[in-house]
């Protein structure tokens, strides 16, 4: 290691040179750590009476004292009295009384007289102007002012009347429109229906007619077997008839 080391300055040895470069170093290093500063950077000392305030400490303790006290002495004077009914009669029997309340009173009945006897004499008097005349006389005005106007009385509202009659006739009918149209897919969804449920319809009365041939030809098979039966009989009885009739010949 020793040999690839570089020395700044000329040396016959390497090995040496490093140790001696090693040592300076560390010398220097050991130097910076204890090196004394010029300038005093410490925190300035604390003194601890600035920062417990004894005197504020202390007249803390008396206020809480006087309290204390003054709570032992309220204490002990509501026992006193709670155990013996104390010594003053402190219950408040005066009724209050008003010295000027008649004087109120009386002032009170004036005042209610004065406005009944004010409004007696409003409601009493009677109009020097007739508010029916007045009417009437606005009523001819009105009629004359239509009779001369080019337009008739509350025209600006004939137009949105006749806008809402408007909208209400289109209203009606599309709704009947809506209820046509309603009763048309009902009939189509019946005649839909019905379509379907004939040919099963169908079916059935095939069937039944099929049964009913079926029957009557079976009915008619049992008429006829009983006529056959009886012809065979028939015919053996003629033979003997006829011997009989030889018989009697005879």
């Amino acid at each position: 290691m020793h040999k690839s080391y570089q020395s700044i300055l000329p040396t016959h040895n390497k090995l040496l040179q490093k140790r001696w470069d090693n040592t300076y170093y560390d010398e220097h290093r050991r130097k910076v750590r204890t090196a004394a500063p010029m300038v005093d950077t410490k925190a300035p000392p604390t003194y601890m009476h600035l920062h417990l305030k004894l005197k504020k400490l202390q007249l803390e303790e008396e206020r809480l004292a006087t309290i204390e006290r003054d709570n032992r002495i309220l204490l002990e004077k509501m026992s006193y009295i709670m155990r013996t009914r104390g010594r003053v009669d402190n219950r408040n029997m005066y009724e209050y009384k008003s010295l000027n309340k008649e004087k109120r009173q009386r002032e009170l009945l004036r005042v209610t007289k004065e406005n009944q006897a004010i409004l007696q004499r409003i409601t009493l008097r009677q109009p020097e102007y007739s508010a029916k005349r007045w009417a009437d006389i606005w009523d001819e005005e009105q009629k004359f002012i239509d009779n001369i106007s080019h337009y008739p009385k509350d025209w600006w509202t004939m137009k949105e009347r006749s806008k809402s009659k408007l909208e209400s006739r289109s209203q009606k009918k599309r709704s009947e429109s809506r209820e046509n149209e309603e009763s048309i897919d009902e009939e189509r969804t019946e005649l839909k229906e019905q379509t379907k449920q004939e040919p099963k319809q169908e079916q059935k009365k095939d069937a039944k007619d099929e049964e009913k041939s079926e029957l009557k030809e079976k009915k008619t098979q049992k008429k006829e077997e009983p006529k056959k039966s009886e012809s065979p009989t028939k015919q053996s009885e003629s033979p003997t008839k006829s011997n009989e009739d030889s018989k009697v010949a005879e």
